[in-house]
């Protein structure tokens, strides 16, 4: 435990001890070789001290002191480890609140290497009386414990009715505890009330409970009531979660319960459910995976691409699965229209350029330079694999309000390396052009893993993360220019393969709308009247521009460019048109 700053190593004596104490709390450290002859109180008086001594973080220090409790533990406390952890936790309440919960945890976690040791069983029966009186010393509120740490007390010691009976009448124990299930219910500690109905079986409860619990989404008291009051409330809460539109919690229930039988058409409702969350996430890859081997549940990832409007997907599951017939027989109506989303047209964008040369590139360098502000977005082919590197970024697509361009960068990058370093430096280091994002700099972070050769990713000036100048808004992007724009993006090309050259022309909308939104968002915002106390909005925008600019090596770099670099601009700047 050196990387704590102390020593509570079976072996340490004072001449090997290093660390910051002194000589007598060494002395005292030492002891944890040898529990038969330290009381609770010293034990937790030396945990205090070698927490409070260490010189590491707190985690680290916290996880070093629980490896070590362990081991102490078992050096011979007496009369066994369950008693005396039992009668430690009657002492650790007085340690103060910031010591309390953590110090139990650690305690009564480290207990669970006990329970298989044929030498720890007679003091693990002997110490339920113990744990019992801390029970309900705890419940009536003379020693103080969390509610988290008066569950776990129940369950290391695994009470039961006959454990709080004493051996007398067990209705009367549970009157006794019911009187507390009573009071946990009126505070709304809604889990802690039905572990002590379920451990202690106290059956004074009806179905109300299972409606209380559900009004304050208390799901997990919800379920381990209904499984304890058997079948029936099992079956009630899943139509209850049903009638919710709760359909991964009622599937749950039923796999857990083995309720197929009663419940056949869950498992297909829920299986719909997770490929229509692929597809609002534009994860057709994954919900394509899911589907693979079900006719039916292909059928239903088509409808949902129809509905989305994803043409090209359909066409695509079509061709691979032979599901042509299905399409058809479709009735238009039974096609429900997505959300009515946002377009180039109620965007007024009147042009998406597409940039994969060198002239192309200059052209649009030139006129997003004579731009106040732009809106500037990055996609990469997703990478569905766990632990795999992500896709290299695709593009990058920069826009005004009328203009988008859609930056090729694995081609410009493999023939224009120099350049495109250069006309992205004159954009992101522009300090006349303020740039806007959505979390670009997570954007920006994956552009220099990608290139990382190229400078250009890691400086830039007046960047503007709009997501920053707003509350929590669901949905992300789309749903923030739902609430500003009165319609959201449609998202369901976000996880497309954007390394297929050509990109479709959906593909190249999606990508031009989602910088384009980014200047009519800010647009909107600022020419309210209170821009910066307005409802959602957090502060005034200005205070919210980073700036982030780096050393650079070389000459051009400190504001030069290269000779070759002016002659290439000379001779493009003398034709590009003046707008």
């Amino acid at each position: 435990m050196n990387s704590m700053g102390c020593g509570l190593d079976e072996t340490s004596n004072v001449t090997e001890f290093e660390g910051p104490f002194s000589k007598n709390q060494c002395i005292c450290l030492h002891s944890f070789a040898d529990l038969s002859h330290v009381s609770p109180a010293a034990f937790m008086y030396l945990l205090k001290e070698c927490y409070i001594y260490g010189t590491q973080k707190a985690t680290p220090k916290f996880r070093i002191l629980q490896q070590q409790v362990a081991r102490a533990l078992h050096n011979g406390p007496q009369p066994g480890p369950f008693t005396f952890v039992a009668e430690c936790m009657y002492i650790i309440p007085l340690m103060g609140p910031t010591y309390a919960e953590g110090f139990s945890h650690m305690l009564l976690s480290s207990l669970r290497h006990f329970k298989p040791m044929e030498s720890a069983r007679a003091d693990f029966s002997n110490s339920k009386r113990v744990a019992v009186c801390l029970l309900f010393d705890i419940l009536s509120g003379n020693v103080v414990h969390e509610e988290r740490i008066l569950r776990k007390i129940m369950e290391a010691y695994e009470l039961d009715l006959n454990d709080v009976s004493f051996g007398g009448d067990p209705e009367e124990a549970q009157g006794k505890i019911g009187i507390f299930i009573s009071k946990f219910i009126e505070s709304g500690s809604f889990l802690t009330a039905v572990t002590l109905i379920e451990r202690f079986e106290v059956r004074v409860v009806d179905e109300s409970l299972l409606e209380k619990l559900i009004e304050n989404s208390e799901y997990q008291a919800a379920e381990k009531l209904a499984a304890f009051m058997g079948q029936p409330t099992v079956c009630s809460l899943i139509r209850k979660y049903l009638a919710l539109k709760m359909v991964k919690k009622a599937y749950e229930l039923v796999k857990r319960h083995d309720l197929r039988d009663e419940f056949p058409f869950v498992s297909r409702a829920y299986k719909e459910s997770v490929l229509k969350k692929f597809a609002e996430k534009g994860c057709w890859d994954l919900a394509e995976m899911r589907a693979q081997q079900d006719d039916k549940l292909l059928e239903y990832l088509v409808y949902l691409a129809l509905e989305a409007g994803y043409t090209e997907k359909v066409d695509e599951l079509c061709e691979r699965y032979s599901l042509e017939g299905y399409v058809n027989s479709l009735a238009p109506e039974e096609i429900t229209p997505g959300e009515d989303f946002l377009d180039r047209n109620k965007l007024s964008l009147e042009e998406i350029v597409w940039v994969d040369d060198m002239e192309g590139l200059l052209e649009a360098t030139k006129y997003i330079e004579r731009c106040k502000i732009v809106g500037i977005d990055s996609e990469w082919k997703p990478n569905y694999e766990k632990g795999s590197k992500p896709s290299k970024v695709s593009i990058i697509q920069i826009a005004s309000e009328k203009r988008a361009f859609i930056f090729d960068l694995i081609k410009l990058y493999e023939e224009e390396p120099l350049m495109l370093d250069s006309c992205f430096r004159r954009i992101l280091c522009s300090s006349h052009i303020l740039k806007l994002g959505y979390n670009l700099q997570c954007d920006l972070h994956q552009l220099s893993h990608s290139y990382g050769d190229l400078e250009c990713f890691r400086s830039y000036e007046m960047l503007l993360d709009i997501q920053k100048l707003f509350k929590q808004t669901p949905g992300g992007l789309a749903g923030l220019s739902k609430k500003v724009l009165g319609a959201a993006l449609n998202k369901t090309r976000r996880n497309s393969n954007w390394e297929q050259r050509p990109l479709s022309l959906q593909q190249k909308e999606y990508a031009a709308l989602d910088a384009a939104v980014l200047v009519h968002i800010f647009h909107h915002v600022r020419d309210q009247p209170h821009f910066g106390s307005a409802e959602g909005c957090k502060v005034e925008w200005k205070s919210h521009i980073l700036n982030l600019r780096k050393e650079r090596k070389r000459e051009e770099d400190r504001g030069e460019r290269t000779e070759n670099e002016k002659e290439t601009w000379a001779v493009h700047e003398e034709t590009l048109p003046a707008n």
